[in-house]
């Protein structure tokens, strides 16, 4: 195992991420955050919360579970979880989170499952780790972490304190 990130690197990370949501978004009115179900919740909780202490005012949180519109979902038996979006996405500009990039497939899902619930006016995508040149489809995160090149043989592994001993993002293979 290789270590990408440690604890401090990804303390550090979510704060500049956070701050460079705000620079690119003065009007938090009409911002909500979303995270993917069920790895991205993990970086979407903390940057939520870090955004929240830097400004006055409530931004809209929710999390989005894109289980049933994967395009895998025949093939692989996948455990569901909750979509918890207590707010109208209409006219919003909502940051999708989640953990890694990789094919983009997963970010493909999330926007299906997204226009469900309204018509937002713009769709950002915020994530930890963007594995470059790995792509199924033509997605490209907004803000990043960190981007890695890797081998598809490779993993991406990030391991979050609710779930592990600590906060880092390793690679194996």
């Amino acid at each position: 195992m290789k270590s990408i990130l440690t604890e401090n690197q990804i303390a550090i990370t979510i704060k500049r991420l956070a701050q460079q949501i705000l620079e690119n978004h003065n009007n938090v009115s009409s911002l909500a955050i979303i995270g993917l179900q069920p790895r991205g919740i993990y970086l979407s909780d903390r940057i939520f919360h870090e955004i929240q202490s830097l400004i006055k005012g409530k931004i809209d949180y929710g999390k989005l579970d894109i289980t049933f519109y994967r395009d895998d979902v025949r093939n692989e038996l996948h455990k569901a979880n909750q979509t918890d979006i207590p707010f109208s996405i209409e006219n919003k500009v909502v940051i999708l989170i989640d953990d890694v990039l990789y094919t983009g497939r997963t970010t493909r899902a999330a926007l299906d499952a997204l226009l469900d619930y309204g018509r937002p006016a713009k769709v950002e995508l915020c994530v930890l780790i963007d594995r470059r040149f790995t792509r199924d489809f033509p997605i490209q995160a907004d803000y990043v972490g960190k981007a890695i090149d890797s081998f598809e043989t490779e993993k991406v592994l990030v391991r979050w304190k609710q779930n592990n001993d600590e906060d880092k993002v390793v690679i194996t293979s």
